[in-house]
């Protein structure tokens, strides 16, 4: 397999700092910043031509990224992130007091609270099933599935964000399913790691194109089945409130900052640029070595959670390492040794949590490492 070359030329990122927490923010081409500041300029020309030409530019960016996750446009709205997304369906499906919304003790911090707030207003239960670090697929579906009798919906991750781990989604919908419960699929980290990942049948699925796909913040999609497609409204009441169609309902939404959306589709042209085909298995690869590397130095291990489409990983962290105060030892981290990391942990482990995009290589992780025990002692 031809091993291709890390293209830092392709992004503005720092190049004295190593960037290896792309899982959070992600990281915007340079030809795409260069295309937003172009649109920015024309906004500001004439805001009034700009908003009068919004919606033609809207469709053809949804289009595009529809077209990219391979799934239906006519069920495909633009929003701000997974979160919102994931808040959309919950305000969209019948919660009766007494039901249960069902989630996992690794779904994210935001969709918890989502579920919370309209467990709390319709009078419903929230259940949390335990799913262990390296619980195999039927496992995976056999604990969750124990608890979706009197559930109203049921809500997973697809790639966990604290944790890595990706989880059997086609299981889980025909679980559900054949539960008669309407499933939510946070697809936060899954564009660009998971081919076709809406494709799954889900009542609703919802992905971040800022992350692995590199397009600007802000921007997400939101695929909703046919069923639901009808009663699905944006979180905004706006002129396209009234619109009768499902994914033009979600486009304008007044005086919102469009040119992310709009831009977007030039960071999946970067990817093709990159044959991200070709580079995605080597992003794999090249995290799990730099993990290998940083575990070595730490003298602990690597998390056996995840499959190789993804390319994040979970070294573990000494017990030792104290992280009551996490945002204090990333910050001394960032400045000490110049590096992004972030920590996570599950139970009773601690880890950190590392990422690989185009612009890395096995030397990120070395230089790591040098440093690294230093500061976490």
């Amino acid at each position: 397999m031809t091993v291709l070359s890390p293209r830092p030329d392709l992004w503005t990122l720092d190049p004295g700092v190593l960037h290896l927490n792309h899982g959070s923010y992600g990281a915007v081409p340079r030809r795409t910043q260069d295309l937003m500041a172009a649109l920015r300029v024309e906004m500001d020309a004439n805001p009034m031509v700009w908003f009068r030409t919004v919606a033609d530019r809207l469709t053809t960016s949804r289009l595009a990224l529809a077209a990219f996750l391979e799934t239906d446009p006519a069920g495909f709205a633009l929003v701000p992130n997974a979160s919102a997304g994931v808040t959309v369906a919950l305000a969209t499906l019948p919660i009766p007091a007494g039901s249960r919304i069902v989630l996992t003790d690794h779904t994210y911090g935001a969709v918890r609270y989502a579920a919370e707030r309209f467990a709390k207003a319709r009078q419903a239960e929230i259940v949390i099933v335990h799913i262990p670090l390296e619980a195999d697929d039927d496992t995976v579906v056999s604990l969750i599935a124990e608890h979706l009798d009197n559930a109203s919906a049921l809500i997973v991750d697809q790639i966990t964000s604290g944790t890595a781990k990706v989880l059997p989604v086609d299981a889980l919908v025909e679980a559900a399913h054949a539960h008669g419960v309407p499933i939510v699929v946070d697809g936060a980290h899954a564009p660009a790691l998971i081919d076709a990942p809406a494709a799954a049948g889900a009542d609703f699925w919802t992905g971040n194109f800022h992350k692995w796909p590199a397009a600007p913040r802000a921007t997400a999609g939101l695929v909703v089945a046919e069923r639901w497609r009808t009663a699905t409204m944006p979180l905004i009441v706006s002129w396209s409130e009234y619109d009768e169609r499902m994914p033009e309902r979600f486009d304008m939404q007044g005086t919102y900052d469009y040119v992310p959306w709009i831009a977007a589709p030039e960071s999946l042209r970067v990817l093709a640029d990159l044959d991200w085909p070709t580079r995605r298995p080597q992003l794999t690869a090249l995290v799990e070595e730099g993990a290998r590397i940083v575990a070595k130095s730490l003298g602990t291990g690597v998390a056996e959670v995840v499959h190789p489409p993804t390319t994040m990983r979970l070294v573990e962290l000494p017990s030792s390492v104290d992280l009551s105060g996490g945002d204090a030892l990333k910050m001394r981290i960032s400045r000490e040794l110049k590096a992004e990391i972030t920590f996570t942990g599950f139970e009773d482990r601690k880890f950190i949590r590392l990422s690989a995009h185009a612009y890395n290589s096995v030397a990120d992780y070395q230089k790591l490492s040098e440093g690294l025990s230093r500061v976490l002692a």
